[in-house]
């Protein structure tokens, strides 16, 4: 399988580590995105606060790296010439901001596939596992699928499911969406030739909003088992549930404890 990988958070530097031992995987360029880049709901650059740089991985693999930073993708189209001559089989978008477009997706044998973090049709759009643990979901998972010009609304290739502890920190959920993700590459990209694909019920897809640092704003008319969710969806490596003080200051809380 030759691969060309879009990533630029943690997330991507875990599974391309880890995709580096997966036997019949070749990666064969990277594509990654600036720790400040263009997004379609701020005006301003915006800080990816998740960011790892991936540079390194392709000075070591010899292999082309090349960086976005356009919300239409056209750095991508700009590209099309070296994507053509790398002939990939598949191209992998996991921990990735931009839409993938048509034009470049039909140049991999495969397609271009994502790694979603939710039981897909559910919590599709932005920071599912942050929106999961603010509605108290006891359970998430991720979803390898097929990406389509919609949002998270491609054939589903698999799925796997984890439980999501009342204890837990959203790294710590963060850390077995990851654990699954690579069981999941791993099992999948050694036998491409017996993939199902399984279109969704585009009916039944919920799309959530991408959050910014100013949606950390604790509500005082939330119950306390709210706040709590909320405060532990957003601690680090996020910019974390905040009170506004008198003094024009945000005071940040990175844990909390329910007592009677």
């Amino acid at each position: 399988m030759k691969i060309i990988f879009l990533g630029c958070t943690k997330f991507s530097e875990d599974i391309l580590k880890a995709m580096k031992k997966i036997s019949k995987v070749e990666i064969i360029a990277i594509f990654s995105i600036p720790q400040k880049f263009k997004i379609s709901y701020s005006k301003d650059l915006v800080e990816n606060k998740n960011f790892a740089d991936l540079s390194r991985y392709a000075k070591e693999l010899n292999i082309p790296f090349i960086e976005i930073n356009s919300i239409d993708g056209q750095r991508m189209k700009d590209n099309m010439e070296t994507i053509i001559s790398l002939r990939p089989d598949v191209i992998l978008a996991l921990g990735w901001y931009y839409m993938v477009t048509s034009k470049i997706r039909n140049l991999a044998k495969y397609g271009a596939w994502g790694i979603h973090a939710s039981l897909l049709p559910k919590y599709a759009g932005g920071a599912p596992l942050v929106w999961a643990m603010i509605n108290g979901e006891k359970e998430s998972g991720v979803s390898l699928f097929r990406l389509d010009d919609g949002v998270d609304d491609g054939d589903i290739i698999a799925q796997k499911k984890f439980e999501i502890a009342d204890s837990d920190s959203i790294k710590q959920v963060y850390d077995k969406a990851t654990k699954c993700s690579i069981e999941m590459l791993d099992r999948i990209l050694k036998n491409p030739d017996k993939i199902k694909f399984k279109p969704q019920d585009k009916e039944q897809i919920e799309i959530y909003p991408q959050r910014k640092p100013d949606d950390g704003v604790i509500d005082f008319k939330w119950d306390s088992q709210r706040i709590y969710n909320f405060i532990r969806a957003q601690s680090s490596p996020y910019p974390g549930a905040f009170i506004k003080t008198v003094d024009g200051k945000k005071l940040v809380i990175e844990k909390a404890r329910i007592e009677s």
